[in-house]
């Protein structure tokens, strides 16, 4: 079967050589074309077989009208030259065209890219003038894609992603909504608690050695990375390997639930730490400790309401399909997994959760989970 899909994904001799005969295909809006990205985004996540985005644009983007003429014959030569099954449309509206390519090879990403980039090359120089070819450039963008785990994070490529911003446009006034609630709850919730922060922050410093707050990367929306704030639970300067390999194993569906005192279901979650403080431990079980956040909320790092943001670690350990959790919405303080299931849910039952939210959030879900939050706060937390 993986030969068979490599000989369908590299078999470019028919679909570049112009030997097809050209079918009639409608080319895609601009909108449509991004709809399409999304949608292949999602079959890959299902069959694991990636695609190919090519981009085709002017060198010069001060001088779209001179390059009018030449996308008109490209967009002619593409539609004679390119499989039946091959997607081609507006990336840009009238600025750059975008083709997609399925069927690739998982196993075959250096051979399938370099074999495309070099048979559309050669049509285009044989199809076009040499003043129209030299205005073109010409980009590959492979789908998974990889993700950069530097100090800005994120995907390593954003052009595969455009239907991700399109949504914060198509939601700006709710969106514009839910960051005034967020300030504005923030900041109320700091000047209330302000007496037990100060409280806590004065028996974190007097009962262990270290910092009162405990900073870590995580990855937010987008995959940016952001330093997230926690009153400190654990000892200072204490190894983490333990956490990363169980949570390589949860993420990979393998780990165990931990029983708690011997009774219940378990949690997906390392309990009885021993790098945490006795008082880190009450800061844990009541999420006392998860109060620094709110200055997050503030800065517009998180929100009250979302996904929980994860450790880089954790993300390169995520299938192709989790990542969404992270894309489509800010993280949050407390969500629809923190008020429904928590670690007593497996990794990618937590994951659907949290792309439950992002499909179908709205003003009136933030207010429902934020009103079943202290519940679950109280029930207690591992």
């Amino acid at each position: 079967m993986t030969r068979q899909r490599a000989e369908n994904g590299l078999h470019l001799e028919d679909l570049l050589s112009g030997s097809q005969t050209a079918v009639a295909r409608d080319v895609l809006n601009e909108e449509a074309f991004r709809r399409m990205i999304a949608i292949e985004r999602k079959r890959t996540e299902r069959t694991n077989e990636p695609f190919l985005l090519m981009l085709l644009e002017c060198v010069d983007r001060q001088k779209p009208g001179k390059f009018a003429n030449a996308l008109d014959n490209l967009m002619t030569v593409l539609l004679s030259t390119t499989r039946e099954t091959d997607v081609i449309g507006w990336y840009r509206q009238h600025q750059s065209i975008g083709l997609l390519f399925t069927g690739l090879a998982s196993d075959c990403k250096n051979t399938s890219l370099g074999t495309i980039l070099s048979r559309v090359s050669a049509v285009l120089q044989d199809k076009l003038t040499f003043e129209q070819f030299s205005e073109i450039s010409i980009s590959l963008h492979f789908f998974p894609d990889d993700w950069n785990q530097n100090d800005s994070g994120g995907p390593s490529n954003r052009v595969l992603y455009p239907d991700l911003h399109e949504v914060v446009k198509g939601k700006r006034t709710t969106q514009s909504l839910k960051r005034a609630i967020d300030i504005l709850g923030s900041a109320l919730l700091i000047v209330l608690f302000l007496p037990l922060l100060v409280l806590i922050a004065i028996a974190v410093k007097v009962t262990s050695k270290g910092p009162v707050f405990f900073k870590q990367q995580r990855v937010g929306q987008h995959g940016r990375h952001f330093t997230f704030l926690k009153f400190r639970s654990m000892r200072d300067r204490n190894d983490h390997s333990a956490h990363r390999e169980y949570v390589k194993k949860m993420i990979a569906g393998n780990a165990e639930r931990i029983s708690l005192n011997g009774s219940g279901e378990g949690v997906f979650k390392l309990v009885d730490d021993p790098r945490i403080t006795p008082l880190g431990r009450f800061l844990r079980r009541t999420s006392l400790d998860e109060l620094p956040q709110f200055f997050n909320v503030l800065m517009g790092d998180m929100s009250l309401v979302g996904p929980r943001p994860p450790i880089p670690y954790e993300v390169a350990a995520y299938q192709t399909w989790h990542r969404r959790r992270v894309l489509q919405v800010k993280p949050g303080i407390t969500g629809l997994w923190q008020v429904t299931g928590r670690s007593r849910v497996s990794f990618d039952d937590m994951v659907r959760l949290d792309l439950q939210y992002a499909n179908f959030w709205s003003l009136r879900l933030d207010f429902k989970i934020l009103i079943r939050t202290p519940a679950a706060v109280i029930k207690g937390a591992y």
